[in-house]
């Protein structure tokens, strides 16, 4: 405390300038238009630089919530957009009728937010772990998507964690057929390129083209049809050249993933029961 004073004192004369260097500035700034609209003018543009700054740091802590947010989105539109094609044949004068029957379909999938915990794309048998589990309704044989397309299948669950088996996993087969066709195949990883899958079992006289876009077919109860999977990169003919093996370039960047959801069917527990009974008594 004695030094604290005998500091004061030594320099009491430049705290005494600075309280009469801030009475003179308030007196100049209250009492004279001109210089006050200066200070108020330069004060809003400091004030208002400071509140840029804030609402981007919140922009940047929020990418989070906007990026989940437009992951939903994008799978509706998925939905909605295949919907609409094939009901588009059956419109009728009755304008209500495409949007009931795009209700009904759309009210039986809900998508279940997920953080991707751990990650690999390195090895042959790659597998993800993401921070949902039974606890939140997630079951094995539940597919995972992202908003740039589909990612896997929950292979084991846990209470609050599920280990899902990716595209990029040697034991990896998912039905998909090309957009605007009926032929369909299975989509399966060579273990070398993250970026590429192979579409096997497409016949010969099936009609496409690189560029073509290829997406789920529907025909399991994993994934509804439509949702965007990649592009055809190359055509091959299959090992017996009975069919065609086309390479697909892969929406989904496994390397940057972050943010999944796992989609939840109506049913689809009972459709797994009856799945599993038939596999039952077909080995008898």
């Amino acid at each position: 405390m004695r030094a604290l004073l005998d500091f004061i004192t030594k320099y009491n004369h430049w705290f005494l300038l600075v309280v009469l260097e801030g009475i003179s500035f308030v007196l100049l700034f209250q009492f004279n238009r001109y210089h006050n609209s200066v200070w108020m003018t330069s004060a809003n543009s400091v004030v208002g630089q400071f509140y840029a700054w804030e609402n981007e740091a919140l922009r940047y802590i929020s990418l989070g919530q906007v990026n989940e947010d437009l992951m939903q989105r994008n799978l509706v539109l998925e939905q909605s957009n295949e919907v609409l094609r094939r009901r588009i044949a059956e419109l009728t004068h009755d304008s209500t009728q495409a949007e009931r029957k795009l209700t009904d379909q759309l009210q039986d999938i809900r998508l279940l937010h997920a953080h991707v915990i751990t990650n690999s794309v390195m090895h042959r048998d790659n597998f993800i772990t993401i921070d949902r589990g039974t606890a939140d309704s997630v079951q094995a044989e539940m597919g995972v998507v992202c908003g740039t397309g589909i990612v896997g299948i929950v292979y084991i669950a846990s209470a609050h964690y599920a280990i899902v088996q990716p595209l990029l996993n040697s034991g990896s087969r998912i039905s998909c057929r090309l957009r605007g066709s009926e032929y369909f195949g299975y989509l399966k990883w060579d273990g070398v390129d993250p970026l590429y899958a192979t579409l096997d079992d497409i016949p010969r006289h099936a009609r496409f083209k690189v560029g073509d876009t290829v997406e789920t077919s529907g025909f399991s109860s994993v994934f509804p049809p439509g949702i965007f999977v990649g592009k055809v990169a190359a055509i091959e003919d299959s090992d017996d050249g009975l069919s065609y093996q086309l390479k697909v370039h892969l929406g989904t960047d496994f390397s940057r993933l972050q943010d999944v959801s796992v989609v939840q069917q109506r049913f689809q527990s009972e459709i797994h029961n009856l799945e599993h009974q038939a596999d039952s008594i077909a080995q008898l």
